[in-house]
């Protein structure tokens, strides 16, 4: 036994079983556990301080899109109006 192993096995209490432990995947190819994680640029998260924040900003961008594309299409004339103030 290693001199690293002697001192995680002496610190630790005698109910932990370290042999059911599995090894998990470290990078993109581990489980997500149902969470889908989003990396930040370092200039975006400076502005962000937690996920909450990122989540209402988002939402609110969506809103604004949504609100946008409301207000283009009721203010596109009707193509039968048209058609008519060509002929005029």
């Amino acid at each position: 036994m290693s001199e690293k192993s002697k001192i995680l096995c002496c610190n630790l209490r005698a109910e932990y079983d370290l042999k059911s432990l599995r090894v998990r995947k470290f990078g993109p190819e581990r489980k997500s556990f149902g969470k889908t994680t989003i990396h930040l640029e370092p200039d975006v998260a400076e502005v962000f301080p937690n996920a909450d924040a990122v989540n209402e900003a988002l939402r609110f961008l969506i809103r604004v899109v949504q609100n946008d594309q409301v207000s283009a299409l009721t203010k596109q004339p009707h193509s039968s109006s048209e058609g008519a103030e060509k002929n005029s």
